[in-house]
């Protein structure tokens, strides 16, 4: 089953289903991967502190995961 990817996710729980989403967080400016907080942070929390807007953001990141 294609899991889908939420803003309730944390950014491992993301790196979890693809690990090549870190291009797409890239993307966006957002190098939370390397950052002790990916275990804990929501992908809605750090879209805030980053200025991404985070519906767009989940939609880019589940049209790339495979």
């Amino acid at each position: 089953m294609d899991k889908k990817i939420t803003k309730e996710m944390t950014i491992s729980d993301v790196l979890s289903i693809d690990e090549n989403l870190k291009d797409v967080l890239l993307g966006f400016g957002m190098h939370c991967f390397t950052c002790p907080c990916a275990l804990a942070e929501t992908l809605e929390e750090a879209a805030m502190v980053h200025g991404v807007e985070v519906d767009y953001l989940v939609e880019k990141l589940n049209e790339q995961k495979k």
